[in-house]
């Protein structure tokens, strides 16, 4: 028999008081050992999720399966195996982070100090101050030390970068490969598209509570129009060009030309470009949150 998976969701809704409809319909399925970017903006549903995943609230219809375990029956059972850090991240203010590391540490129990102490100089986490006297960045720091000094199986991590600089950033997104190298499971939840297309293997796309679309990260970028800026040695007719399938000429000046060409069609662009002197020709691909803002079309225009 297969091997359930980390996370999976079937038919799972919220609708809270009021008719507010915060999730419809969720079906979602997170292998073990993979990293999976869960993108959407403000209100777009992540939370909620999260929430309904971990027990902390009720699905109105639906059921979502954590390590194999039912989240509302066996959810005790299934959080005693997960790391977690919240979007809102609380921590008691009169206690110094060391304090409070100690204090989780009781009630998690299994937590393995090396670990903790090889996270806490890894990100410089401060330890000796009370917590109210530290900035938005120290107290995530806490947070992450927090989710992973226990060794989970899996990782549930909402905007877990938030108030990192660039340099912790990158700690972050390796300290998850890490863990992902060694089975366990990640499931990140953020509105930063950098943060997962450098991280995650898949990504799952929510708006307004619907799941619009999941791939891998390598897959949705083919999927993307590729930026194309050609020099020519004299002025070109753009019509030709955007004559070709799926090609669009974005910008005309003097002798440059732009345009936006998925990559089926890169061979007829390079083709027709031959047929003039040509001083240059750039072609980059698309970032992730061009995608996703592609998408987001797409799902309109289906609506």
């Amino acid at each position: 028999m297969a091997a359930a998976p980390a996370i999976q969701t079937v038919s799972l809704s919220k609708t809270y008081r009021g008719g507010v409809r915060a999730l419809s319909g969720l079906d979602l399925r997170v292998e073990h050992g993979e990293v999976f970017g869960f993108l959407g903006p403000n209100g777009a549903g992540k939370s909620t999720t999260i929430r309904l995943l971990l027990d902390m609230i009720r699905p109105t219809e639906g059921q979502a399966l954590v390590l194999g375990l039912d989240s509302r029956r066996d959810g005790v059972a299934a959080r005693r195996r997960i790391g977690y850090l919240p979007g809102d991240l609380r921590l008691y203010d009169r206690l110094t982070g060391n304090e409070q590391l100690a204090s989780l540490a009781r009630l998690r129990g299994s937590v393995d100090p090396g670990l903790r102490d090889s996270l806490v100089e890894r990100f410089g986490v401060v330890l000796d101050r009370p917590i109210r006297e530290l900035s938005k960045g120290n107290r995530q720091k806490l947070g992450l030390v927090q989710a992973f000094m226990h060794r989970p199986e899996l990782l549930v991590l909402d905007e877990p970068t938030g108030g990192l600089d660039p340099l912790l950033q990158h700690e972050f997104r390796l300290l998850v490969r890490e863990v992902a190298a060694t089975g366990s499971t990640v499931f990140l939840s953020s509105h930063s598209l950098d943060e997962v297309q450098q991280t995650a293997d898949r990504v799952g796309i929510i708006r307004g509570g619907r799941l619009v679309d999941v791939d891998a990260v390598a897959s949705l970028r083919e999927r993307a129009l590729r930026h194309v800026t050609i020099l020519f040695a004299a002025p070109v007719d753009p019509e030709p060009f955007g004559a070709l399938p799926g090609v669009r000429v974005q910008h005309v000046e003097g002798t440059v030309l732009r345009l936006a060409a998925p990559e089926p069609a890169m061979d007829g662009v390079v083709k027709l470009a031959a047929r003039h002197g040509i001083v240059d020709f750039l072609s980059e691909p698309a970032d992730l949150e061009e995608i996703f803002l592609d998408l987001y079309r797409e799902a309109d225009d289906g609506s």
